[in-house]
């Protein structure tokens, strides 16, 4: 396994999304972990993230220093290159102009075994205020731009740096270092998604009893779809499958999800929870409220539920969720330097009165990683190409106050628009695409009258696993298209906007 320390920088979770990409086994430890901490792991190597701070501040950073001598080889990424260098004598120096965004850095050595297989120049993102000015007598510079070392190795203490980020898709050729790097550490490629839904399963087997029942919450996606399959071929008809309708679905939703889960699963119900939820959520406007809200309302529905199968005997134990690792970046889950970007639903904690335990058998995956299981199940193009959903529903899509009026033009909208894109074969490529009702209104003229009417913005967007995102070229007649029959068919909107931001520094949805 190779160990990334997490130093805080925004990247760090896409080192990890590489290596699996790359199809080796990786791990995210906070940076400060103790090297008793790691001695139960079996580690072929070490990288060091980047980093928000300058190793000249009081409060910088730093590893454990046994982690220097556990004879494994170490990989600094920019901030982590720094702190290689220093630790072995180097000399890091404050930047006079620090470098942001690409540069062009010359490959000095193409033979070395961290930089074999660079071409001569490589693109880079550089995102530095400190960088190195000397390096320790033993190093080699391999790589450098015309303001910094930008490669090095100390290869008789088996340390490497490099002052970019290799890891982001503005580094083409990123991928290849750290390849390189885990062939350095003679890192194993990582077992076969079977051997991850083998193991999963062993896991539920062995932790719910034999007269234990688990709850599952089902979305209709891909996520909770793959989890809730995981789970039941390890409990059979033991789990309970339970979609709630809570109001927030996009056109058609109810109906297609039971169609598809009751050719999956045993014991499959849904529960009509609309008018709970939109009463909890009459004039609330704050995104993250809203969330809680949701959260809190999934959880006194399914208490609800249990109390309902309790009474026929069924002894319900565990809740399974669908919850994937973006899921937890974004709540700021798994580190403690991240930062907050928002409340997922599904993370918030369960209360106290639900006395169920958590089974999240997807929880440490990427969403490529989910739907190359979902091949391995079986399951059909419905699910495998379907766009993700926010668990949330519309109400992060419907911004400002939700109403049924405001939610029903918003299905609408939703729909025409996905219809479109279907037809102009974009739907296959993206990532998501969808509607936003804004809580603004503007100045129309329909009919040869005056109107004063909301805003339907589109949003679609090409990325890998929702960490970050791009936004592609659209044909004009296809956006002429939606935004003609959006302000036609829907008297609520008079008119259409387009979202172009990326994600960073954008989210994907709204709110």
């Amino acid at each position: 396994m190779i160990v990334i320390l997490d130093f805080g920088s925004q990247f760090c979770h896409l080192i990890l999304k590489q290596l699996r990409y790359l199809q080796y086994s990786a791990r995210i430890f906070p940076h400060d972990i103790s090297v008793n901490e790691l001695s139960s792991f079996n580690i072929d190597g070490i990288i060091f993230s980047g980093g928000p701070k300058s190793i000249f501040e009081e409060e910088a950073p730093h590893p454990d220093p046994r982690i220097y001598d556990l004879n494994v080889p170490i990989l600094g990424i920019c901030y982590g290159s720094n702190l290689i260098a220093e630790y072995y004598g180097g000399t890091v120096k404050r930047v006079g102009k620090a470098e942001y965004g690409i540069e062009m850095v010359d490959v000095l050595d193409r033979h070395h075994p961290l930089t074999e297989g660079l071409m001569e120049k490589e693109q880079v993102l550089m995102s530095h205020g400190d960088s190195i000015e000397a390096l320790p007598p033993s190093a080699k510079i391999l790589g450098r731009t015309k303001k910094v070392i930008a490669i090095f190795a100390l290869d008789d203490r088996k340390a490497y740096g490099v002052q970019f980020h290799p890891e982001v898709h503005h580094t083409p050729n990123g991928k290849i270092i750290l390849e390189n790097f885990a062939r350095i550490c003679e890192a194993e490629k990582k077992k076969d998604m079977q051997d991850f839904i083998t193991d999963q399963v062993w896991r539920i087997r062995n932790t719910v009893g034999p007269n234990e029942h688990v709850l599952m919450a089902v979305s209709g996606g891909i996520d909770s779809t793959v989890a809730a399959m995981i789970i039941e071929e390890a409990i059979g008809d033991r789990l309970h499958c339970v979609f709630v309708d809570n109001g927030l679905m996009r056109k058609n939703e109810v109906p297609q999800v039971r169609k598809n889960y009751e050719k999956f699963f045993t014991n499959f119900y849904v529960v009509d929870a609309s008018e709970k939820f939109l009463s909890a959520l009459r004039g609330v406007t704050d995104p993250q409220q809203k969330r809680r809200i949701i959260g809190k309302m999934f959880y006194e529905v399914f208490h609800e539920f249990k109390e309902k199968l309790s009474q026929q005997g069924i002894n319900l134990r565990y809740l399974g969720q669908g919850t994937i690792y973006p899921d937890r970046i974004e709540s700021a889950a798994p580190s403690k330097t991240a930062s907050h970007i928002k409340q997922h639903h599904n993370l918030v904690p369960l209360p106290e009165y639900l006395k169920l335990e958590l089974i999240e058998p997807l929880k440490d995956l990427f969403k490529f990683e989910v739907r190359e299981i979902g091949r391995k199940l079986g399951l059909d193009d419905y699910f495998l190409q379907r766009h993700p959903f926010p668990g949330p529903g519309l109400a992060v899509r419907c911004l400002g106050e939700i109403t049924r009026e405001r939610l029903d033009a918003l299905r609408e909208a939703d729909a025409i628009f996905e219809e479109i894109i279907r037809k102009y074969g974009i739907y296959e490529d993206a990532w998501q695409a969808f509607a936003v009702l804004l809580p603004v209104k503007t100045v129309g003229v329909q009919g040869d009258e005056r109107t004063y009417r909301e805003v339907i913005a589109l949003r679609v967007v090409e990325s890998k696993d929702a960490m970050t995102a791009t936004v592609p070229s659209l044909p004009w007649q296809l956006l002429y298209e939606a935004a003609r029959r959006i302000v036609d068919e829907i008297p609520l909107v008079n008119r259409v906007v387009l979202d172009v931001t990326s994600k960073p520094p954008a989210t994907i949805e709204w709110e």
